[in-house]
């Protein structure tokens, strides 16, 4: 959080003035005739994306401009923490945003750098903000600075039991409950599937729970996938598609940094996390093609392809989650290539099997500038997964509507009557960007507690 401080009176932080080309000329009014010489001098014509730093009559930064995109409150700063000399800056009241919170967001954003390898390039810039906005961004701060750092850690430091110790360092921060099932304990547990994908690695697959909250308050389950890395299995992955595999378990580390979360601001609900953790390797214990297994709902699935394994991670863990008989279940997987190949790298595809559900996580996106897009549930394409001796396959022949089948093999293990949210999600960019560096990201977490905040009046 070094990023972003508590502004006060007696602080002298530099003033941040936002502004674009409609109101570049009214900018340049305010300013001196020196620093209207000097922008001249350096061409900066408020172009999205630029800056300008200002001296005052001694030579001493007095002032920066920034061109914006007033639309994109979220990206208008994430250059600057990095972009700017080390100092305390703020915002003039003169700029053109209007959502001053979701712009220093974005400057914390912006100022992250994943440190575990090599020391941090430099200090951020630090933007002094309202103590109330720093209340209400820190904790999102925080929870994307931890996914980011889950996803970003290769495997060798973030396998199944890396993961599962995240799970206990949340639960002893709030004390929680945590329970955990490792190797074979998995199946005398019945957790058949989690252990069939993970039993090839060295590195016993296991299913940590979380519980919180008072056991009166309406119960919420939220899955994570945890496949710590991926190497496709017997169906194995070319070279280019297993490079970036540590980012498998992307969907476990929103679930953790959700309950983070959840917890911090005390929501009343009875949580319940659910971290299945595997590796799926290759070995002489590895599922094969073709196998049949009974999953602990009693459907048998016949393993059409190695590669389709968060699913089989994740069915285990609802069927476990619709036991306890939660009021809302949201799960969080790096589930398909098809969705990014239907959305692209910012927008996860979201499936639910209530209207209204999505109809409120999609609005709730839209209020934090964290965008969600809706695929259907389209049952008629259950088809491509049936199997001709078990009563489901985990993938099927057609490469079609790769998301939606992803959707549909996981809605067979949650009951109808239990509201539902899935959440098929990258957690990755591929390149910097202003505010999203290269690495792992969070994409839909913010939108999922803005949800959950509204719903249950945190």
């Amino acid at each position: 959080m070094s990023a972003l401080i508590e502004r006060k009176s007696s602080d002298r932080s530099i003033a941040i003035e936002t502004t674009d080309a409609s109101h570049f000329a009214a900018t340049k009014r305010r300013l001196t005739a020196a620093q209207r010489q000097w922008l001249g001098a350096f061409g900066f014509e408020a172009a999205p994306g630029t800056f300008a730093m200002l001296p005052d009559e001694g030579g001493k930064l007095a002032r920066v401009l920034v061109g914006v995109d007033a639309t994109d409150p979220l990206g208008a700063l994430g250059a600057l923490a990095r972009g700017l000399p080390e100092a305390t800056y703020h915002l003039a009241d003169e700029g053109v945003l209007k959502d001053r919170l979701q712009a220093a967001l974005g400057w914390a954003f912006g100022a992250y750098e994943f440190t575990r390898y090599r020391k941090a390039r430099r200090a951020p810039a630090k933007l002094a903000i309202a103590a109330n906005d720093l209340k209400v961004l820190a904790p999102l701060v925080e929870a994307t600075t931890q996914v980011r750092d889950l996803v970003n850690t290769p495997t060798e430091d973030m396998g199944p039991k890396h993961l599962a110790d995240a799970v206990k360092q949340l639960g002893k921060t709030y004390k929680a409950k945590v329970r955990e099932w490792a190797g074979d304990e998995l199946l005398d547990a019945n957790f058949p599937t989690i252990h069939a994908v993970g039993r090839a690695s060295h590195r016993p697959p296991r299913l940590v729970e979380l519980t919180w909250g008072k056991a009166s308050d309406p119960k919420v389950a939220v899955v994570g996938k945890g496949v710590c890395f991926d190497t496709g299995g017997l169906d194995l992955k070319p070279a280019d598609g297993m490079r970036w595999m540590k980012k498998d378990m992307g969907g476990a580390a929103h679930a953790i940094a959700l309950a983070g979360l959840i917890m911090q601001a005390k929501l009343p609900v009875r949580l319940q996390l659910l971290i299945p953790a595997v590796e799926n390797a290759v070995s002489g214990a590895a599922m094969r093609p073709g196998e049949v297994i009974t999953t602990r709902a009693g459907i048998t699935v016949e393993v059409d392809n190695t590669d389709a394994e968060g699913r089989l991670v994740l069915c285990d863990a609802l069927t476990y989650a619709t036991e306890q008989k939660p009021e809302l279940i949201i799960d969080f997987a790096t589930l398909t290539g098809a969705a990014r190949v239907a959305l692209g790298p910012d927008l996860p595809a979201l499936f639910a099997n209530q209207d209204d559900l999505a109809d409120q996580v999609i609005a709730a996106g839209r209020n934090v500038n964290d965008p969600l897009w809706r695929l259907p549930l389209w049952r008629p394409y259950r088809k491509m997964l049936e199997s001709y001796l078990a009563d489901m396959a985990n993938s099927g022949a057609s490469r079609h509507a790769g998301a939606i089948t992803a959707a549909l093999y996981l809605e067979r293990f949650v009951p109808e009557t239990t509201p539902w949210l899935h959440l098929d999600t990258y957690a990755w960019n591929d390149a910097d960007r202003p505010g999203r560096p290269r690495g792992g990201e969070a994409l839909g977490l913010r939108a999922f507690f803005a949800f959950l905040q509204k719903r249950y009046g945190g």
